[in-house]
């Protein structure tokens, strides 16, 4: 049986026309472009890595304003719909994957790490909230092994009873802590990125005093 109530993501709004009409496969370019102009989060010459990058809209994006002098990896499971320029590479693989992890450690350290993933839904919005949480964890710990000192995180997840435990994970990790909601998220979605700026590097080992 299916409902015939109204999808509310169904149908290509004024934004998805937009990102086609600008070469964009989606929308969610739009969501990017907010968070870096927020925070001046890219510049010429960054190494940027994308995980879940397909269709393609936020790594198009990415590698257009990072220059020719800059590089990026693109990571998902599935191909990309756009043709990015010769400073990207893209990966058709499963990030968390510990083959990919280590292809992606010889590429880095990246400048930032992107993760626009989210969970195939269920329809139960606990179990989707849950499930997002575990997602956002899983690219929150890739992307500290990979980033520079300095660097920075953006991480998609849905709006639930873990968001602070999420939102601590960052701040224990990053000197700032943004959350935000573009405005080109759909009004109905219950999604947002948590920011984190300036990675802390980690504490040096304590060396064993002599004779000890």
């Amino acid at each position: 049986m299916s409902s015939r109530r109204q999808n509310p993501y169904r149908g290509a709004d004024a934004r998805t026309r937009a990102a086609k009409a600008a070469g964009f496969p989606a929308r969610s370019v739009f969501k990017l472009e907010e968070i870096d102009r927020r925070i001046g989060l890219l510049r010429a010459g960054m190494r940027v890595l994308d995980l879940g990058a397909a269709p393609g809209s936020w790594s198009l994006y990415a590698s257009q304003r990072l220059g020719r002098g800059g590089k990026l990896v693109a990571v998902d499971l599935a191909p990309l719909t756009v043709a990015l320029g010769p400073q990207a590479e893209v990966l058709e693989a499963d990030a968390f994957a510990p083959e990919t992890a280590a292809a992606l450690a010889t590429r880095g350290p990246f400048d930032v790490v992107l993760s626009d993933m989210a969970p195939s839904t269920s329809g139960d919005r606990f179990t989707d909230q849950t499930r997002s949480f575990d997602l956002f964890c899983r690219a929150l710990e890739l992307a500290l092994g990979l980033l520079r000192p300095g660097g920075a995180f953006v991480g998609k997840i849905f709006m639930g009873g873990e968001f602070d435990a999420a939102r601590a994970r960052v701040r224990a990790a990053f000197d700032a802590v943004r959350v935000i909601r573009p405005e080109a998220t759909r009004q109905h979605s219950y999604e947002i990125f948590l920011v984190g700026t300036g990675l802390r590097a980690p504490p040096a080992p304590e060396l064993a005093e002599p004779g000890a």
